[in-house]
């Protein structure tokens, strides 16, 4: 991190800005009579000011582009499939809202700019200092990873002092497999319960969210107990292990 601070594009990228930390629509409260009309933004206890680049590269979730699942399902028929008409019309409306966004970003928080043109890489270092704990050490030296085999391709000066042994990049992969095995997990979840990473769901369907919630974690962990039988790798040990909520 003391050789990335040095580079003069990380310096330029990093012109003080305050902005929300989580505008989220949970976050965001409109008026019944007229949406167009944001009558209360909540959660700004978190707000600092930070270098412009910690917030470059966040699109909020009313922004975002529909996700894939990536192969992540179940046979009880929680991963209901679309018709393609309706994918393709809710693809095009997820698209506006990206761009319209994007267009404000740039005609009203033009201290971002420079971060976001720069590669993402150069700064996810700096971005995992306040959310290992969430995102855990194995995404971090991920990216620790990608950085110093791109080291000279982004343009930084000297060779990169993380160069990690063979035998580090071997249990790296073990590690980052499960790791992406849940957040593939966490993804499905997330979209079927129509909650957030964290878990949150409004009073109203609480639970209804824990019913699913259950079936689905037991699901789970009779697929593991099936691979388990037949001598595959996911064991119902490690299945718990890797759920990414608490509730069981």
């Amino acid at each position: 991190m003391q050789k990335l601070v040095k580079d003069k594009r990380i310096q330029d990228a990093a012109t003080p800005a305050l902005l929300h930390p989580d505008f989220h629509k949970r976050n965001i409260y409109v008026s019944a009579e007229d949406p167009t009309v944001v009558t209360g933004v909540l959660d700004w206890q978190s707000a600092s000011i930070e270098p412009a680049f910690i917030y470059a590269n966040e699109t909020p979730d009313f922004a975002a582009l529909p996700e894939e699942s990536d192969g992540m399902t179940f046979e009880n028929g929680h991963d209901e499939h679309k018709d393609p008409a309706r994918k393709e019309r809710e693809f095009k409306d997820a698209l506006i809202c990206y761009q319209t966004y994007d267009v404000c970003m740039k005609g009203l928080a033009p201290k971002l700019r420079p971060a976001r043109l720069l590669d993402p890489i150069l700064f996810r270092t700096f971005l995992y200092c306040h959310t290992t704990w969430r995102d855990s050490a194995t995404a971090l030296r991920e990216e620790l990873i990608e950085l110093s085999a791109r080291w000279t391709e982004l343009g930084l000066q000297g060779s990169c002092p993380f160069s990690p042994t063979e035998e580090e990049l071997k249990k790296h992969a073990r590690d980052y497999e499960d790791f992406e095995t849940v957040q593939k997990l966490k993804l499905w979840l997330r979209n079927s319960l129509h909650t957030n990473s964290d878990g949150w769901v409004p009073n109203d369907v609480w639970n209804a969210a824990k019913d699913a919630h259950r079936a689905a974690y037991d699901e789970w962990i009779q697929t593991a107990r099936e691979s388990e039988s037949s001598g595959e790798g996911l064991t119902v040990t490690k299945a718990d292990k890797l759920w990414p909520f608490d509730a069981r």
